[in-house]
């Protein structure tokens, strides 16, 4: 979201920060009309009623979820690997996007039109990578197998707390992830 927002796209980011720190109970209009710092009145004259912000909260993430990051990764380029990490990164890494990721989920276990909203979503990550690994690999069965790895690596390493004994957390998702998408290390030991 640029810089310059309207009172409008105000709104869809306190209740997408209200989201990310507190679940979908924690978007009330009184509440963020505080945070924002405007009447409760100002809301009605951009959405009919909470539902209404609810949905356009969720436009906004998938919008800044899966085509924000598709573009961008088009735009960057490199090999398919190289775009399924980043991908993975501006996603799953990203101090804003994965917070509102987790809440989604979260609601997504109690709202069946949440849920096909992520699935819907899971649905178009999942096939950047298919289409990312299927450039190398022509067995349909382990595009999936690996496709469905790295996504639960991507989600799944954050919920971990287990120690690495001799290196770091990153290292290892690094090896996982080459290990995952099917990078080649040169290994001058042997």
């Amino acid at each position: 979201m640029g810089a310059l927002r309207t009172p409008r796209e105000k709104w869809v980011e306190a209740g997408l920060e209200a989201l990310a720190s507190g679940g979908v109970d924690s978007v009330r209009v009184e509440a963020l009309a505080k945070a924002i710092g405007v009447t409760k009145g100002g809301f009605y004259g951009y959405f009919a009623d909470r539902q209404a912000l609810l949905t356009a909260m969720l436009d906004a993430w998938e919008r800044e979820s899966v085509d924000d990051v598709i573009a961008r990764v088009e735009r960057e380029g490199g090999d398919a690997r190289d775009q399924v990490r980043l991908a993975g990164q501006l996603t799953f890494s990203s101090d804003r996007l994965f917070p509102i990721d987790l809440a989604i989920r979260e609601w997504a276990r109690r709202d069946h039109t949440v849920a096909e909203r992520l699935r819907r979503v899971d649905n178009k990550r999942i096939q950047l990578v298919r289409d990312a690994l299927g450039a190398s690999c022509t067995d349909p069965d382990e595009v999936e197998a690996r496709a469905l790895l790295a996504f639960c690596a991507a989600i799944g390493s954050h919920f971990l707390a287990a120690d690495h004994p001799g290196t770091t957390r990153a290292a290892v998702i690094d090896r996982a992830a080459d290990i995952i998408l099917g990078a080649r290390r040169h290994n001058p030991a042997g």
